[in-house]
């Protein structure tokens, strides 16, 4: 058993939905450092174009700028990663909105706008980039990994009801597309983040010491925690993980929180 390439993602490509800030820059610069192309996507370009040229210091990260909450907008980034690439290693789809309003006043635009991007765009830009998944599949698996949220698995006392159900929905999905993918070499999964300091969890961002208060682990998660579980399941090592979940979340979900 060589477990020196275990871990390793030296010639593959992969493109990150949501990779400008967040959990998504975390995975990115993990990648890059495993030794990935990576192609990071985010709906605002400024930012976009300014993460790639400083995430460009740790290897080849290329800007592609896309609102993917439309089919027609995922078939866009489809497009424009055709121009650099003509297959795909790793996708992750990791772009995803929140809103939260007391249940009387929940808006329908909560609820579309937060579901479009969590749950329908990760289905279809899949589904978008399955010949191109299955073009990489030769001598290893393609993957696909879906960011869910621990507020799929249990509930969050915050009023935020269409996140909720959709990270729910997502991790569900992430079950049905890996059966149907398995058969083409492309392994589904989905991570499940607990409180790590971004733009969407301003709590973990700007009120570390008390939200850690809360995890057993009696920290927030760091950068390499969700790198390190992305290149888990990107490698050869999370070949024979299909479907499943991984939680990393310091324990949160195991709380009783």
């Amino acid at each position: 058993m060589d477990t020196s390439r275990l871990f390793s993602l030296q010639g593959r490509s992969a493109l990150i939905t949501g990779g400008s800030r967040g959990i998504g820059r975390m995975i990115a610069e993990g990648f890059l450092a495993q030794g990935a192309r990576v192609y990071i996507s985010a709906r605002k370009a400024a930012a976009c174009d300014q993460a790639a040229k400083e995430l460009s210091a740790f290897g080849t990260c290329v800007s592609l700028p896309a609102d993917v909450s439309t089919v027609e907008g995922a078939h866009a980034l489809v497009e424009a990663y055709a121009r650099h690439e003509d297959r795909l290693d790793i996708l992750v789809n990791n772009a995803g909105a929140a809103w939260g309003a007391p249940y009387d006043d929940f808006p329908e635009s909560g609820w579309d706008k937060v579901v479009d991007l969590n749950l329908k765009a990760p289905f279809f830009l899949t589904q978008a980039l399955t010949p191109m998944l299955k073009k990489a599949a030769t001598d290893h698996l393609a993957k696909v990994i879906n960011i869910a949220s621990i507020d799929g698995i249990s509930v969050n006392p915050l009023e935020t009801y269409s996140y909720a159900a959709s990270k729910a929905g997502l991790i569900h999905l992430t079950r049905r597309m890996a059966l149907r993918l398995a058969q083409d070499r492309i392994a589904v999964t989905a991570i499940a983040p607990g409180a790590f300091a971004s733009d969407m969890n301003k709590e973990a961002r700007d009120h570390g010491d008390e939200v850690k208060g809360r995890i057993p682990a009696g920290r927030i998660g760091e950068p390499e925690d969700m790198a390190g579980a992305a290149i888990f399941l990107a490698s050869r090592a999370g070949d024979y993980v299909m479907g499943s979940t991984l939680v990393v979340d310091g324990g949160v979900i195991h709380s009783g929180r």
